[in-house]
Order: C-alpha cells, then structure tokens, then sequence
C-alpha cells in the first residue's frame, strides 16, 4: 500500500510514515513523527514533537498532537507521546507529551473514541476503548483504566485515577479517586452508584453484578471506618474477580481520597 500524502501538506523528510498512511490537505508533521500502516490524518491536523501513533488511527481537522505541554515546568525535555492503534481522534482534539517530572510519557491505549475538544494533558495514561465527549479535559498525569467513559464537559483534576469500567456523567468536575465500574456525577463529583449499564453491556455475569453490588453497599455503609470495611468487603468477597479489582484500586494508593457517595 502506498503512501499519499496532499499537495498542500508539510511533511518532514524525517518523519515514518508505514504503509497506506494518509496524510489529507494542509497537514503539518514534525521530524520525530512515527505514523503507523494505515494512520489517516483528514486535514489540517498538526502532529509534532516525539509522537508515536497507532495503526488504522484516523486523526480529524484541527487536531494538536504531540505538541510542547501546557506545563511551565517543562523545559524541551525529549519525552514522548505514544498513541496506540485504531482511535477515531475528532476535531480540535489536543494530546501533549509527557515531562521530566511525569515519567516523561503520555500513553493512549487502543481503540479509543476522542471526540471534540476533549484534551489529553502531559503525563496521562489512559487504557484502551476509552471514550472522551466532546470537550471533556484530563489534567497532568491521570491515570485512566479501560473502558473508562467521560461525558461531556467534564474536567478531570491532575493525578486522578479512575478505574477500569467507571463512567463520569456529563459537566461533572472530578477531584478524587474514582473505583472501577463506579459511576459519579456532579459540579464536585460524588460517586452514585456502580456502572451497572456498562456492566451489562460489556458482559459480566449476573451473580457477579449482584456480589459487586452487595461489596459497594458495604463498602460505602454507615457500620465502623473506611478502612474496616474495606477489610471486610475483603474477607467477605475477596475471591471474586470483580470486587478483587476495586479493593486492589483502593489499596494501590492509601494516601489519596476516593469520590464517596454523598451524605443523604
């Protein structure tokens, strides 16, 4: 398969560019650009700086990818941006590489959907088929499981996680934690229940949705402390794959705060 790249477009000599790549009008790609078998940039689309992108990934107009963080910190350290295969990134989209203080790289999974103007910051690590709407924005160095979908508007504080499953409703501002399959909302977002949709859509079994349930109503239970009951959500429920997945979320960093649900 051959490569086409416009007329209009600027393409540095430097640049690898695999098979059947696709290179649309008035695009611009920097020296240190790898483009995979397939990659098809529409138009318009700016890719610089050290960026690797993913086979079969179709990249929309007014794209900016790989291009200087939006950190004072960074001071043209040689980090990187590496996008895996098969994202649909829409227009307007913005993805920056990593900093000296992050690990020096911004990682995308595969099979991810970016739609309008949502933002992938310096030093984030998001999974695979992640779901970003339209203008949803994650801070510096998030962390981002699969299957994670972030509704619209929504705005992610740097150094969150969320859990593989979880899902972020629309215009919500998240500032803590997120478990897997949770499910939170709100101006300063509050955890309101499990992904239940997501659950069933993807699959899972149904007695292993009704064990997640009966771990969430304890773990998040008026009885004793937090930790006390993690421990016994532990104890209770620890063989089950599911549950085994948020105690190992919750125990992987003690120090940081968890969404909660809110106080009736």
């Amino acid at each position: 398969m051959t490569v086409t790249i416009h007329p209009s477009a600027i393409v540095d000599p430097a640049a690898k560019l695999g098979e059947g790549v696709a290179i649309g009008p008035f695009c611009v790609v920097g020296p240190d650009v790898t483009l995979g078998d397939g990659v098809r940039l529409v138009s318009h689309v700016a890719v610089d700086g050290r960026t690797s992108i993913g086979s079969g990934t179709v990249i929309y107009p007014f794209a900016s990818i790989g291009h200087r963080p939006q950190d004072l910190k960074f001071h043209g350290e040689p980090s990187e941006l590496i996008i895996g295969a098969r994202n649909q990134i829409r227009e307007h989209v913005t993805m920056n590489p990593g900093t000296e203080g992050g690990g020096m790289i911004t990682r995308v999974g595969d099979d991810g959907l970016f739609m309008m103007g949502s933002h992938v910051a310096h030093d984030c690590i998001v999974g695979d088929h992640v779901i970003m709407a339209n203008n949803a924005t994650l801070g510096g160095h998030v962390t981002l499981g699969d299957y994670v979908i972030i509704g619209g508007l929504s705005a992610v504080r740097q150094f969150v996680r969320i859990g593989s499953h979880a899902m972020i409703g629309g215009m919500s501002g998240v500032e803590n934690d997120v478990i897997p399959f949770g499910l939170v909302m709100g101006d300063r977002a509050r955890l309101a229940g499990l992904n239940l949709v997501g659950l069933e859509r993807r699959g899972f079994k149904k007695d292993d949705i009704h064990a997640l349930r009966a771990a969430y109503r304890m773990l998040f239970g008026p009885e004793g402390t937090f930790a006390e009951r993690v421990e016994e959500v532990g104890r209770d429920f620890g063989e089950r794959a599911l549950i085994s997945d948020v105690l190992s979320f919750i125990r992987a960093k003690e120090a940081r705060s968890l969404c909660q649900p809110r106080e009736s």
